[in-house]
């Protein structure tokens, strides 16, 4: 009987060797029921390293992995039962129609005729696969095929799903309709994506995992960790009036670091950079209109999730990150 947990995947100082080489070294995370965690890094970073001991590819050289309250290594065979896993090169055969792989791939799970009859039906309508049940798996497009990767990861019901790099080298159409697919499975099954590709974690998933050189840097919800990143405070703004004078006020305010002027005409646009922790938009708003200038804009401005990447992966200091 399955166990209850409410952390679907407990991860605890996790650490494997490639000979004297650390993958990885100690990382250790949670991920509860229903979330979608996208797991970042650079390539060569670990993310693949830690997809394969999560799915039972590979041993850990030392630390824990527990799926739905199995231990990956002392329990197999049960906490494989629990995991859908969709690899980045998906390991498909092309001589066989979507259908009957689907049918073999539920068959090697140990499920009954029945429940791989009612599954195929379900999955195929779920991935979109209804025009190509009976097309042969080697004349699909690659985005096509990635459907029946994900087919065959949600076909036995797993409550974890681990997808390694799922839209890589697929066409802009087809990843737009993966990312949909991949968020309309959150919810029902526990989901760590990992990838490269930022968009792709600010579109689908609710929280994220940094890794760097075998460690995990940060952890938190993109907005969140923004926050704890930024060091300072952005304020865009558009200005109806004559830009060296508009300058020259915003510089006067107390608590102005910087400002950036990105166009300039009768409206200018400017960015405005303060101290950390400083909301300087009601001085801001007050210094304009009473010299009687038009305010048309002003917009708190978050790091993006590029620039949250960069810090994190090229930045020397990490500590406060971390903590």
């Amino acid at each position: 009987m399955q166990k209850s947990a409410k952390n679907m995947i407990e991860v605890r100082d996790l650490t494997k060797y490639y000979g004297s080489y650390p993958a990885i070294e100690n990382v250790s995370f949670t991920v509860k029921k229903g979330e979608i965690v996208g797991f970042l890094g650079p390539n060569g970073a670990g993310k693949t390293t830690t997809m394969r001991i999560l799915t039972g590819f590979m041993p850990p050289s030392s630390g824990q992995a527990i799926i739905a309250g199995y231990d990956i290594v002392h329990q197999s065979l049960e906490a494989r039962k629990r995991i859908g896993y969709l690899p980045e090169t998906v390991p498909l055969y092309l001589d066989m129609t979507v259908e009957s792989y689907l049918q073999y791939m539920g068959t090697i799970r140990g499920m009954s005729s029945k429940a791989i009859r009612q599954r195929i039906s379900e999955v195929i309508d779920r991935c979109r696969l209804g025009d190509y049940t009976h097309s042969l798996i080697g004349k699909l497009s690659k985005g096509f095929r990635q459907r029946v990767g994900i087919a065959q990861a949600i076909l036995h019901e797993p409550p974890v799903l681990i997808m390694d790099e799922p839209t890589i080298g697929i066409d802009p159409i087809q990843v737009v309709e993966t990312r949909k697919l991949i968020k309309e499975l959150g919810g029902e099954h526990t989901l760590i994506l990992s990838t490269h590709i930022l968009p792709e974690v600010s579109m689908v998933c609710e929280r994220i995992l940094v890794i760097h050189e075998g460690q995990i840097v940060a952890e938190d919800r993109p907005t969140d960790l923004a926050t704890r990143l930024q060091g300072a405070e952005r304020v865009e703004l558009e200005v109806r009036g004559p830009s060296p004078e508009v300058m020259q006020t915003l510089r006067n305010i107390k608590g102005v670091q910087d400002i950036v002027r990105h166009r300039d005409g009768e409206v200018s646009s400017y960015t405005v950079t303060a101290r950390r922790g400083s909301d300087l938009r009601e001085e801001i708003a007050r210094a304009i209109v009473s010299r009687g200038w038009g305010l048309l804009k002003m917009d708190v401005v978050a790091m993006s999730l590029e620039e949250i990447f960069l810090k994190l992966t090229i930045h020397e200091d990490l500590e406060e990150v971390k903590a």
